[in-house]
């Protein structure tokens, strides 16, 4: 637009410094030409500068440009980097960045209870379909809005399919998983690739925190005493192999003394016994198994 009226500005004080000449030589006449003279020449040299910088346009790193040329819109984007366009293009820059969008929103819980949920959802533009973005969107200061909207009405609709202790405990990655999938869902026609949803917090009322975590900390201790009856039921199990194996042992020893073996090793202990400076007496063939009797004086 400003270059539109560079534009005119200059043709209408050039026009008017040209027919000046050609009427009655008056003072004013005098003043005038010089005025549209410098105007002409001030509009020329802005229509100059602004259809050079049309001519020319440059993308930054992590965005793409549209083009748009008369109120249509060219289905080619534009990478970063120097582009030459005609200079009655505007060029509109959308970001490929991945966007962070946090939301806390009041939901319910499939009992009714009301909570508050701290969500992420992590997207960008497909670079491809900005052109499309453009059309069906428009400028990306309209980008957030439309996304945030149904961002937190599908929040809403997956939570109330959940009792409060599910999306407290167990089911929040299932319920981070629904939330990804019905945004991608929503947002891939838009134009745009959703990289995660993250749950971050989850706000329950004091009363109700406080009943989850008494029932969170009685099961812990019901699956603690759990694992120490199954750690005695094992301890109890080895003794028992234990004794068995003890008593097994004893009974092919006992088996295994016969009385020639009970007097060969009585012969070997007395035979140690007559090595030690020790004074004793030793009494051989004595009582009914016929094994040698020591007798000490000390």
């Amino acid at each position: 637009m400003s270059l539109i009226v560079s534009a005119i500005a200059a043709l209408v004080s050039w026009l008017v410094f040209f027919t000046s000449k050609f009427q009655d030589n008056s003072t004013n006449n005098k003043l005038i030409r010089p005025i549209a003279l410098l105007i002409g020449l001030i509009s020329t040299a802005l229509v100059a500068i602004q259809a050079l910088g049309r001519f020319a346009v440059v993308i930054p790193t992590g965005e793409v440009g549209v083009i748009e040329t008369l109120g249509k819109v060219s289905a080619t984007t534009l990478n970063p980097g120097i582009h030459f366009l005609n200079p009655f293009t505007e060029v509109v820059t959308f970001s490929t960045r991945i966007q962070d969008l946090k939301e806390t929103v009041d939901s319910t819980s499939k009992e009714g209870l009301n909570f508050k949920i701290d969500v992420s959802l992590q997207y960008r533009l497909d670079p491809l379909k900005a052109g499309e973005v453009f059309q069906k969107i428009g400028d990306p200061s309209q980008e957030k809005e439309i996304i945030t909207s149904r961002f937190r009405s599908f929040i809403r609709q997956i939570t109330a399919n959940y009792t409060l202790t599910e999306i407290y405990g167990e089911k929040r990655s299932l319920i981070s998983q629904s939330l990804q999938q019905a945004m991608i869902t929503q947002l891939k026609p838009l134009g745009f690739i959703v990289e995660e949803t993250l749950l971050r917090n989850i706000v329950l009322p004091e009363n109700i925190q406080a009943a989850i975590q008494e029932k969170v900390a009685m099961e812990q201790e019901t699956q603690k005493i759990a694992l120490e009856v199954i750690k005695a039921k094992k301890e109890s199990e080895r003794k028992i192999v234990e004794a068995r194996g003890t008593a097994d042992a004893q009974k092919i020893l006992s088996e295994g003394l016969t009385d020639k073996i009970i007097q060969l090793k009585a012969i070997e202990a007395t035979q140690e016994l007559a090595k030690s400076p020790n004074s004793k007496v030793i009494i051989f063939g004595g009582g009914k198994d016929k094994l040698p009797l020591i007798l000490s004086d000390k």
